[in-house]
């Protein structure tokens, strides 16, 4: 029976460490679209730009060098007499100017993207974000340039021996990592919303506006750490995928993959993020190793979709989404 097979349980294991690395992104959707309603395309996009920032500072590169060496004739990219290859700031160091930068995006994002736009429709909103996303995939571009980077910020790499040695699965450490970590950022991120002055505030924002307006809770200072929020959300992505397969622009579309999360676990609940990426993980890792060779293989390509598509047949909200009521 296949359930005492090794393999199978492998395989489960491999799909939901893929499953947590699906939901990390899932979680900056969640959090930007709970507080504003606001679907944002860039996420992906911001997972990017924090890693290609954090690259940029370790490795000492000069913001712009290519623009720069363009107007003025120039060959310098970094700040250091090295290529790159060493790094000039320490990682911890790296990581919270990175963070500044993020929140200072946040800032930017909110006053001259969002803030203009108050009370327009939703769709308005939502190619807002899309001509976001170009427009800070061209600025990383320029910033940092388009060659794939190493992101090296001390994460084990390579399988677990100890897991292989007990149990004879080949499990990657970085996986395991970034397990650990989402698990500690859920936690933080349900406390925080739970339990705090703020956090409260970020639902009341969430479950109506314009109430929430009216007893003083300012909505551009909302909007303004909910974006902070889903920017560290998205270097701890960045983080884990560009230490796993490199810091390149194609980091970029793995927001595309956090749309059946989304569409499985709900879009305003972050529980159901963590819950869509496992079954996310788990199902397509299954479906690829055991269905997969019947038809052909590269299931791992649409079986998330194709999952999505059923979920919104019949329950369109999600496993954790609110029930969708039309008054008439």
């Amino acid at each position: 029976m296949f359930l005492f097979d090794p393999f199978f349980w492998e395989v489960v294991i491999s799909g939901l460490l893929a499953g947590v690395m699906y939901a990390l992104v899932a979680l900056g959707f969640v959090l930007i679209f709970k507080a504003s309603g606001i679907f944002n395309f860039a996420q992906g996009v911001l997972a990017l730009f924090a890693a290609l920032t954090l690259v940029g500072f370790q490795t000492g590169q000069i913001p712009f060098s290519h623009l720069i060496n363009a107007i003025l004739g120039t060959n310098i990219h970094f700040f250091s007499d090295g290529h790159g290859s060493e790094h000039l700031i320490p990682t911890f160091l790296a990581i919270l100017m990175t963070l500044g930068v993020m929140i200072l995006l946040a800032w930017l994002v909110v006053n001259i993207v969002l803030k203009p736009l108050v009370n327009q429709e939703g769709i308005i909103l939502f190619m807002a974000t899309i001509g976001l996303a170009f427009v800070l995939e061209g600025v990383g571009d320029l910033m940092w340039g388009a060659n794939v980077k190493v992101l090296d910020v001390g994460l084990p790499s390579g399988p677990s021996d100890t897991i292989i040695d007990a149990t004879g699965m080949f499990i990657e450490k970085i996986e395991i990592s970034a397990a650990v970590v989402a698990v500690i950022l859920v936690v933080t991120l349900t406390l925080f919303s739970q339990y705090t002055k703020m956090g409260r505030a970020l639902r009341a924002v969430a479950d109506d506006h314009q109430a929430a307006l009216s007893v003083g809770i300012s909505l551009e200072t909302i909007w303004w750490i909910v974006w902070s929020v889903a920017g560290i959300v998205a270097l701890v992505a960045g983080v884990m995928w560009g230490a796993k397969s490199g810091v390149q622009f194609s980091l970029s579309l793995i927001a595309l993959k956090a749309l059946p999360v989304l569409m499985l676990g709900g879009f305003t609940s972050i529980p159901g993020a963590i819950v869509g990426g496992l079954i996310i993980g788990v199902g397509e890792k299954l479906f690829e190793f055991y269905i997969g060779p019947m038809i052909g293989g590269a299931t791992e390509n649409w079986f998330a979709y194709m999952l999505a598509l059923i979920f919104l047949l019949f329950r369109p909200q999600g496993l954790f989404g609110e029930k969708i009521i039309e008054r008439v």
